[in-house]
């Protein structure tokens, strides 16, 4: 991975073989990211994503593998007991132009990502909600 930051924005590169949220989590934790907005784009050719089932509160993944673009990666990254934590939606299409999504576990580069960080300035801590199911911004707990 490389970068650079431009004023409150790091712009990324993603090299073959390096797994998408890896290199997000570690550039949070080595540039103290504590809330950011996430967008990018690029090549894969393995990727985990899943969705979540609101009436049985489980999730379910499904990874597939082959040729890919991303068509869509977006998300935040805010802070869980106070380390980074990513929520990251994600699609990628094959080359009949198929497109599959969902919530992103795991995306391993084949050719390139151009990943644009843009950080927010505060703090927002995730909580884990019962009544929902999942972990949801917490504003009690966060900063300006």
């Amino acid at each position: 991975m490389e970068y650079r930051k431009f004023g409150d924005t790091f712009v990324l590169r993603l090299d073959p073989k390096e797994e998408i949220c890896g290199r997000l989590l570690a550039l949070a934790e080595s540039e103290h990211i504590t809330l950011a907005e996430i967008s990018g784009l690029g090549a894969v050719n393995e990727f985990t994503v899943g969705a979540f089932n609101t009436e049985t509160k489980e999730y379910r993944s499904n990874t597939f593998s082959g040729i890919y673009e991303i068509v869509s990666l977006t998300g935040t990254l805010s802070t869980k007991d106070g380390k980074p934590y990513l929520h990251i939606h994600f699609a990628a299409g094959n080359e009949q132009g198929q497109v599959v999504g969902g919530h992103l576990n795991r995306a391993n580069i084949s050719a390139t990502a151009e990943i644009v960080v843009r950080i927010i300035n505060g703090t927002v801590e995730r909580e884990f909600s019962d009544k929902i199911g999942l972990n949801l911004f917490s504003f009690e707990n966060g900063t300006l």
